[in-house]
């Protein structure tokens, strides 16, 4: 049975929950597609205000099939970059989506399923979760982005221990270096990740949209470029309609309500 993304949304909240139970979650060409349509539905909808992406059952996923990449080699190479342009389209979109965006991990995170959780504003990791990028276990480099956050984010040292090795790491190691936000009972991770949607939902989209690009923007901008940016979306946000509303409930000490 393919794979399949499954949807559904709890109080403002977009959850995609990974299915492909007999192959581990494992990621394929439909659940792409599917992610892509249901960002790009949800970035319209004025009642979605974040999504967390989380695994059925107790794993997170797997990442590729590797039953599918061996019978990959028998095909044409574009054939298998048609296919990681999906992927990689997906992860892209995760990472422009103007909402935070939770990975929910239970379980493994391996490999591109390491780096779908890499590409997400936000970890929440179960206590026995694992990671790891398996691609040199089985002679394969990295896919999703994983090798573009990892050296962003790790020293080089360590970057180059995660990819090379291949050696699983765990969440608790990952949250003390900065990669997961939060460690939780098994069983609990999606539960953790709605309880910091809902947190996040009760603050000013337009705000937290423009703190996600700022962030992008960040790495790759001079001082001076970044504090234009700075700038144009304070002055931006600063005439929203939710800035006076934001304005008047603090003076006011109430709870502000936010388009």
């Amino acid at each position: 049975m393919a794979g399949a993304l499954k949807s559904t949304s709890v109080d403002g909240t977009l959850i995609l929950t990974l299915s492909n139970p007999g192959l581990k979650n494992a990621l394929e060409s439909g659940i792409y597609t599917a992610g892509i349509e249901a960002l790009n539905a949800a970035e319209n909808n004025p009642d979605i205000r974040s999504v967390v992406i989380a695994g059925e059952g107790t794993i997170f996923c797997a990442g590729g099939n590797l039953v599918g990449l061996q019978a990959s080699r028998r095909e044409a190479p574009e054939v298998m970059a048609q296919s990681l342009d999906g992927l990689h389209n997906w992860i892209d979109s995760i990472h422009t989506y103007p909402k935070p965006v939770i990975a929910a991990v239970e379980g493994a995170a391996a490999g591109a399923g390491f780096s779908l959780a890499l590409s997400c504003d936000f970890v929440v990791a179960a206590d026995n979760a694992v990671f790891l990028m398996a691609y040199s276990t089985v002679a394969l480099s990295p896919d999703g982005g994983g090798s573009w956050c990892l050296a962003r984010t790790l020293p080089r040292a360590l970057a180059s221990e995660l990819l090379m090795c291949g050696e699983r790491i765990s969440a608790q190691r990952l949250c003390d270096l900065g990669l997961v936000n939060r460690v939780t009972a098994a069983g609990e991770a999606l539960a953790q990740a709605l309880e910091l949607a809902g947190k996040l939902n009760a603050r000013a989209s337009n705000v937290l949209s423009s703190i996600k690009e700022l962030i992008n923007e960040a790495p790759v901008n001079t001082l001076d470029q970044q504090l234009a940016s700075e700038r144009s979306h304070f002055v931006r946000n600063l005439h929203h309609a939710n800035a006076g509303e934001g304005i008047d409930a603090f003076l006011q000490k109430r709870a502000p309500h936010y388009r």
